[in-house]
C-alpha cells in the first residue's frame, strides 16, 4: 500500500462503494465522474516528455504520414490498460502483488530489480523534461529547472496523503493543460485539411519505417502497466461479482476518455510539428529544445510559451506518476516501502548528475527507450498470462478474441522494441 495514500485510505474507500451504488441510477457524465482518476493517472505516460521528441520528429521528417501509427498505438494503449485495471479489479492485487503469490522468490526479486532499473530511466527522461520545461519557459539554467522541478514533483506527491482524489484532481489539471496547450498549438500551426490522408497506413522510404517502428515500439510503458492495477485495486472494497462487473464498466470508460485525450495530444503534437516544420522545410527538427527555439520565429512567441508550458505540465505530471509507480513495484514485488519523499529523493540523484555533467537531453531520451525495450516483457507478459487465468480472475477473466488480440497485440510490441534495441546498439 502507498504510505498514507489512495490505496490505504479505507474510509474513501467506503464512500466509494456508496457513490457507486448510488450512482449507477445517474445517467451521463455524472454516472462515471466519481470512478475517473486512474486512466487519468497512467495517460500521463504516453504523453510524457519522450512522446514529444518522438512525434516532433516525425512530423517534422514526413509531415502527416504517421498519423495513423499513432493512432494505432493510442489502441494498443487503450488494450494494455484496460486489461492492467482488470486484474486490479478482479483479483484485489496489483500485477507485482499477483506476481509475487504465483512466482518463485528468485523471480520475484528478478522482476523486482528490472523493474527498478526502469522506473529510474523513466523517472530520469521524465523530470529532465520538467527541468527543460522551466529553462524554456523562464529562461533559467537546466540546473535550476530542475531545482524547481523537484520541489514541484514533492508539492505533487505531498496530496496524496490526503488520499486519491486530490492527487488525482492535479494530474488530470496537469492534463487538461497539455490538452489545451495543443488545441492552442494548432490554432496557431493552422494545419491542412489534408492531414486525414495520414490515418491511411502507408511509408515513404526505411526512414519512415524506422520511425513508425520508434512510435509503436514505445507504446507501452511498463510503470504504468504495474501502477493501474494498483490504482484500481482497492478504490472500491471486496465486491461481489455484479459489482465487480459495474465497477470494471466504469474502469473502461475511464480508460477510453483518458487515453483519448492522450491520443489527441500525440496527433496533435505531429500535426503542429507537421504544419509548422514539414511545410516551411525545416524537416531537420528532431529534439525538443530545436523545436522550442524554432517556433518563435516561424510562430511568435506565444506559440513558443505555450509548447514550454505542454512539456513542463508533462514533465511534472509524469515524473510524479513515476514515482508512485516506483513505490508500488517495492510494495508488490518484495513486501517493503519506504517514504515517498525517500524515493523522491533517491531517483533525484542521477538526473541531477546528468545535468550537472551536462549529457544532451535528447540523448538521454534514447538511452532511458533502450533500457525500457528492456523491461517491456516482464510486464506485458504476466499482465496477459494472469487476466487470462480464470483460477486467478474468476467470471472476469478476459474472452478468447480479447486474449487473442491481446498476445498480438504484445508480440508486436515486444518484436518492434527488440528491432529497436538492436538498431540503438547495432
Amino acid at each position: 500500500m502507498l504510505n498514507h495514500g489512495p490505496l490505504s485510505d479505507q474510509q474513501t474507500q467506503q464512500e466509494a462503494l456508496r457513490v457507486l451504488e448510488r450512482h449507477s441510477q445517474k445517467r451521463g457524465l455524472a454516472r462515471i465522474l466519481p470512478f475517473l482518476g486512474p486512466a487519468f493517472v497512467a495517460s500521463v505516460a504516453y504523453m510524457d516528455p519522450g512522446n514529444f521528441a518522438t512525434n516532433i520528429q516525425a512530423g517534422a521528417q514526413f509531415g502527416y504520414l504517421l498519423l495513423w501509427v499513432v493512432l494505432l498505438s493510442n489502441l494498443m494503449a487503450m488494450l494494455i490498460q484496460s486489461l492492467s485495471a482488470r486484474l486490479g479489479v478482479a483479483t484485489g492485487k496489483s500485477l507485482p502483488e499477483v506476481v509475487r503469490q504465483e512466482y518463485r522468490p528468485w523471480a520475484r526479486y528478478l522482476y523486482w530489480i528490472q523493474a527498478e532499473f526502469a522506473a529510474i530511466a523513466t523517472d530520469l527522461a521524465e523530470f529532465i523534461g520538467a527541468a527543460l520545461g522551466f529553462h524554456l519557459l523562464l529562461g533559467i539554467p537546466l540546473v535550476w529547472g530542475a531545482v524547481l522541478g523537484a520541489l514541484a514533483t514533492f508539492a505533487l506527491l505531498g496530496l496524496q496523503r490526503y488520499g486519491f482524489r486530490p492527487l488525482e484532481a492535479a494530474i488530470a489539471v496537469l492534463v487538461g493543460v497539455i490538452a489545451s496547450a495543443y488545441v492552442l498549438e494548432l490554432f496557431f500551426a493552422h494545419p491542412d485539411p489534408r492531414l486525414v490522408t495520414g490515418f491511411v497506413p502507408q511509408f515513404k522510404g526505411s526512414e519512415s519505417i524506422l520511425l513508425a517502428v520508434g512510435i509503436l515500439g514505445a507504446t507501452v510503458m511498463p510503470h504504468v502497466i504495474y501502477l493501474h492495477s494498483a490504482l484500481s485495486q482497492q478504490r472500491i472494497p471486496v465486491l461481489d461479482v455484479v459489482q465487480k462487473r459495474k465497477l470494471l464498466s466504469y474502469s473502461n470508460m475511464d480508460v477510453v476518455l483518458a487515453l483519448s485525450i492522450a491520443g489527441f495530444v500525440n496527433m496533435a503534437m505531429l500535426v503542429a510539428a507537421a504544419a509548422t516544420f514539414h511545410h516551411t522545410g525545416r524537416t531537420d527538427v528532431a529534439d525538443i529544445t530545436t523545436a522550442y527555439q524554432t517556433l518563435s520565429p516561424l510562430l511568435g512567441p506565444l506559440a513558443a510559451g505555450v509548447f514550454a508550458a505542454a512539456l513542463l505540465a508533462s514533465g511534472l505530471s509524469s515524473t510524479t506518476v513515476g514515482t508512485l509507480a516506483g513505490q508500488v513495484v517495492m510494495q508488490g514485488f518484495v513486501s517493503f516501502s519506504i517514504p515517498l519523499w525517500v524515493r523522491r529523493l533517491v531517483t533525484l540523484v542521477p538526473s541531477f548528475a546528468v545535468i550537472l555533467l551536462g549529457f544532451d537531453p535528447t540523448q538521454v531520451l534514447v538511452i532511458s527507450q533502450v533500457v525500457l525495450s528492456f523491461a517491456i516483457p516482464f510486464a506485458l507478459v504476466p499482465l496477459l498470462l494472469f487476466v487470462g487465468n480464470p483460477r486467478l480472475m474468476g467470471d472476469l477473466v478476459i474472452s478468447r478474441p480479447i486474449k487473442g488480440v491481446g498476445w498480438l497485440t504484445a508480440a508486436v510490441i515486444i518484436g518492434l522494441n527488440l528491432y529497436l534495441l538492436a538498431q540503438s546498439v547495432g
